[in-house]
């Protein structure tokens, strides 16, 4: 009886695979794209696109305004790899699974990656469409993509997750925004719940009171993976609606990704011109 695949055979598969679709020159940076956020890669240059379906052990996202597709190119001649779509525990992926992307992005070379979310804000004065800094987060998900046996190829068993989201490149992003758009960059505290019933009223002050400025349902497993991998991490969250029981509507995920398209122009220009900036070596950062 054939051994089953061990998870850095299906990394091998998959990075294999992205080379022949992409072509083989090794990206410095990966960008994840969440809900409705996939036109914010429209500038990037010399394009090369592959549908995640076509790459062997790819996990598939089935949430709409994630479209799973994987994007090769250029922003001021810093090569790209663009992940439009993320999956999410609530869709049944373990967390492994989730970070299963940022681990072929770091095999492939890259030691920079780029996250965004759409979240809900519960720092009251946040504005529905301002792009917030992720400083910190807080894992609520009960799980996380180091658990079971550690494959020393990856990375260590134990990782240091004091400064998840690397100083210099959240300097960089808030110098870049207050160039572009007249202020700089607000930081907070990105909370990320199971999902994907949207937080109760309860929650939100439960959260509120652990420190949270902001909540989702994805990332954390991402940036877990990346540090563990020795990726240096830029967190931006694009606020979509106030969370429960700071508006009195409904929480729709329509009205979420309507949000994320309104505001993706916006948050293409900052990650471009982020990305055209950054020092050489940030991963070190």
């Amino acid at each position: 009886m054939k051994p089953a695949a061990t998870l850095h055979d299906r990394l091998l598969a998959a990075a294999e695979a992205v080379s022949q679709h992409l072509g083989s020159e090794s990206p410095e940076v990966a960008i994840i794209l969440g809900s409705g956020l996939a036109s914010a890669a429209e500038r990037l240059q010399g394009v090369a696109a592959v549908p995640y379906a076509a790459l062997p052990c790819f996990p598939e996202p089935t949430v709409a305004g994630h479209p799973g597709r994987l994007l090769s190119g250029a922003w001021g001649g810093r090569r790209l790899l663009v992940f439009c779509g993320r999956v999410h525990t609530y869709e049944g992926y373990p967390a492994a699974e989730i970070a299963f992307p940022v681990r072929v992005a770091a095999i492939l070379g890259a030691r920079t990656l780029v996250v965004t979310n759409v979240s809900g804000a519960i720092e009251p004065s946040y504005a529905v469409g301002e792009i917030v800094m992720i400083r910190d987060h807080i894992n609520l998900t009960g799980a996380s993509p180091l658990g079971g046996p550690n494959d020393e190829r990856q990375g260590p068993r134990f990782v240091d997750m004091s400064e998840p989201y690397a100083p210099a490149l959240r300097e960089l992003a808030s110098s870049v925004a207050k160039e572009r758009f007249g202020s700089p960059l607000r930081e907070g505290v990105y909370a990320s719940m199971p999902g994907p019933s949207y937080e109760t009223k309860a929650e939100v002050k439960m959260l509120r009171l652990l420190g949270a400025d902001l909540v989702g349902m994805s990332t954390v497993h991402e940036v877990i993976a990346a540090r563990h991998s020795g990726l240096a991490v830029l967190g931006l969250s694009l606020v979509a609606n106030p969370a429960a029981g700071v508006q009195a509507s409904p929480l729709r995920h329509e009205d979420v990704t309507a949000a994320a398209a309104a505001g993706a122009a916006r948050l293409g220009e900052l990650l471009e011109t982020v990305v055209t900036r950054l020092p050489p070596a940030a991963s070190d950062s």
